[in-house]
């Protein structure tokens, strides 16, 4: 009874820790949200995603021809559906870049033209040593057990 006791005791001091480093992270570091690219990917968009992910599992599993057809239907349904959400979103962007432009609201045009010039362009997380060297990128740095950095992101 006792051993059971401890090991509840225990396991209940560890949640309150784990609890307690993450409230205070949260208070004493300034997070920022990275911004999300695609504005047009919502919920939507994620069930179609999960469905094709289940129909593409179930056709590993048993490749019969039902499984086959239903699968490219999914896919084709999905991507359809994702290219429908692009049009409206870019039609909607433009528009947008249309209004600006009417009231004369030259900063706002010009954010949205590069945003169509550039595109997607992903952002680099580089880790360097003390000496200025390049270690590797952030995630796999401390993954690894990487040791003090200097501030090079």
């Amino acid at each position: 009874m006792e051993n059971l006791r401890d090991d509840v005791d225990i396991n209940r001091a560890w949640k309150n820790i784990k609890r307690n480093i993450k409230t205070s992270t949260k208070e004493s570091l300034v997070l920022h949200e990275l911004k999300q690219n695609k504005q047009c990917f919502d919920e939507e968009c994620l069930g179609f995603l999960d469905q094709r992910k289940e129909a593409e599992m179930q056709w590993v599993q048993d490749p019969c021809q039902s499984n086959v057809d239903n699968r490219n239907n999914v896919r084709r349904d999905a991507s359809r559906h994702f290219r429908n959400k692009k049009k409206k979103y870019l039609k909607a962007k433009i528009e947008e870049l249309e209004t600006n432009s009417k009231i004369k609201n030259i900063r706002e045009i010009y954010r949205g033209i590069n945003d169509f010039k550039k595109g997607y362009q992903p952002g680099t997380n580089i880790v360097k040593d003390d000496k200025g060297d390049l270690v590797a990128d952030f995630h796999s740095f401390f993954w690894l057990g990487g040791g003090t950095i200097s501030s090079s992101y």
